[in-house]
């Protein structure tokens, strides 16, 4: 049985929520590793290509 990606959803005019792992490292409120940013981007690309309203998820950093 093949794994289900996106490219195998109808996803023109429907809304997509996506969960991204952007808890990316940082130095002083600075960006110092994108690497979780960047791999997610063909997938974002791929939804706003194909006419999908897209609404990412993510969180930043640790309770505190």
């Amino acid at each position: 049985m093949a794994k289900t990606t996106v490219k195998d959803l109808q996803v023109s005019g429907k809304k997509v929520i996506v969960r991204c792992d952007f808890n990316v490292p940082r130095k002083d409120g600075v960006i110092t590793d994108d690497n979780r940013i960047v791999m997610a981007l063909p997938t974002i690309k791929y939804l706003v290509e194909n006419q999908a309203k897209v609404i990412l998820m993510s969180h930043l950093g640790k309770v505190k």
